[in-house]
């Protein structure tokens, strides 16, 4: 049971070091006010009503609006993993590392069951104790 319970815990802790380390981007692309397409990791797709470039002509040009717009959002994971236990004080580092110490031995059990009154057998009831007394188990 207990070696059941430490790979769990195992696995869960791998998963909390890679999700906490992992930087990941959604890309979004809205036409107007409305979604239009969500990405993971790469570009969201567009609708297709983008503007067309504009024209080399500066008199046969017409600025418009652009409706369409695309939002970016980055998530960056944590770069350092290992935390620096030198700014502690020995006092803390030294409760730290008794209390991990003893709260691993907690779990720690005999590896066989030992019965210390094994070889001896119990004492012959010559006469019900409990009657004589009048003591009865309600």
């Amino acid at each position: 049971m207990y070696e059941v319970l430490k790979k769990i815990t195992a696995i869960i802790m791998t998963f909390v070091v890679l999700f906490s380390t992992m930087s990941f981007t959604i890309s979004e692309h809205y036409c107007g006010d409305h979604l239009v397409d969500t990405a993971l990791f790469s570009k969201a797709e567009s609708c297709g009503m983008e503007m067309e470039k504009p024209s080399p002509n500066k008199e046969c040009s017409i600025k418009k609006s652009n409706c369409c717009s695309d939002v970016v959002k980055q998530f960056e994971g944590q770069n350092e993993l290992k935390s620096d236990t030198s700014t502690l004080p020995f006092e803390q580092q030294l409760f730290i590392t008794s209390f991990i110490t003893s709260y691993i031995n907690i779990f720690e059990g005999l590896e066989e069951n030992i019965i210390p009154f094994k070889a001896y057998s119990p004492p012959f009831l010559v006469k019900d104790i409990q009657i004589l007394d009048e003591v009865y188990l309600i």
